[in-house]
């Protein structure tokens, strides 16, 4: 089994900017994606941003050119940068890791409890 932590959100001003961290431990042989998701109320869960152990990232057109996704391979760990945070921004943000357990079935995916991210003055 694989567990991913979760740190960073609250409330934050529009305008403002936020970092959420993540963390990934357990049966990991290797990560080959990981990235953050979030989800409004009453609105699907949505890809935010993500990055592979290549170094790719994906981004979705609503945070880009505001959100930078970063990740340590070395420490399995992932961090969400967003700037110029806007009210639409508000929702719970879960992190996301495709993991490689280095048994079979070797690959599954893995979510975070996630954390409310709620943007207001």
């Amino acid at each position: 089994q694989v567990q991913l932590v979760e740190s960073g959100g609250g409330l934050v001003q529009p305008g403002g900017s936020l970092r959420l961290s993540c963390a990934a431990s357990g049966s990991i042989f290797s990560i080959v994606a990981m990235g953050w998701y979030r989800q409004a109320p009453g609105k699907q869960r949505e890809l935010v941003a993500a990055i592979t152990s290549g170094g790719s990232t994906n981004y979705a057109d609503s945070v880009k050119g505001r959100c930078t996704i970063s990740r340590e391979n070395a420490k399995n760990t992932v961090d969400l940068q967003m700037d110029r945070v806007k009210p639409e921004d508000t929702a719970v943000y879960y992190c996301n890791a495709v993991v490689n357990s280095g048994r079979y079935p070797y690959i599954g995916n893995y979510w975070g409890q996630g954390t409310q991210v709620t943007v207001s003055s």
